[in-house]
């Protein structure tokens, strides 16, 4: 039973990077340079992009592309047949280096609080570290639930409100600037429980799925 067992870990972990430079692949590592271009226009842009204005809303331009490119390299993937276990772990991965460090950005800037942005990296760093776990000891990657995804999308939207400088529209008067801020609040509030309810739903499926294999004695 060990001596297969060994070769199969062996040959999942060799299988992470096949296909390592796909064009969805690609893709992905393009938005993950996107991240440190967003981070640096966001951090000079200062709190609420007071201090730059029009480079606020280039940040917020740049974090709906680099968002809005996550459906690209899956479409692709999907179309051209290119899943790959590579891809499986990256996508999420580049992911939540943009959502964490515009959660990180605000919050230093004191748009959001800290206690929401720990919370939400608690889970994020979490469960990338439980996929690095999960491949070292043998194991699939195990690709995003259904709530993940709500997740992710719900988390998009909030930052983009909260990226986006709606107090410069000079049409717009005070009351609905402070309706818009309270909404933005709401969505994030919303991410925040689904970030939370998917993370402890991805461990009891991996922990259920691995409780499972070791009683059919294989090692995954």
């Amino acid at each position: 039973m060990e001596q297969h067992s060994e070769p199969e870990s062996k040959q999942t972990k060799g299988h992470l990077f096949a296909g390592w430079n796909s064009p969805p692949n690609l893709v992905t590592y393009v938005r993950i340079v996107l991240v440190a271009v967003f981070i640096v226009l966001d951090v000079h842009a200062g709190r609420f992009g007071v201090e730059n204005t029009s480079m606020r809303w280039w940040v917020f331009a740049l974090f709906v592309f680099a968002a809005s490119t996550d459906k690209l390299d899956g479409w692709l993937a999907r179309k051209y047949d290119q899943v790959t276990e590579l891809g499986k772990l990256m996508d999420p991965i580049a992911d939540k280096l943009l959502i964490c460090s515009a959660l990180v950005v605000a919050s230093s800037h004191g748009e959001l609080s800290w206690w929401i942005t720990a919370l939400f990296l608690i889970r994020e760093l979490g469960i990338t570290a439980m996929r690095f776990v999960v491949i070292d000891t043998g194991g699939k990657v195990i690709a995003a639930s259904q709530a993940g995804k709500y997740k992710t999308l719900a988390q998009c939207v909030g930052i983009a409100m909260l990226l986006a400088p709606v107090w410069s529209i000079m049409s717009l008067s005070e009351q609905v600037v402070s309706w818009y801020q309270s909404l933005t609040l709401v969505v994030i509030l919303i991410a925040l429980f689904l970030c939370l309810y998917s993370g402890a739903e991805y461990l009891v499926n991996t922990f259920a799925g691995r409780g499972r294999s070791q009683e059919n004695g294989q090692v995954r």
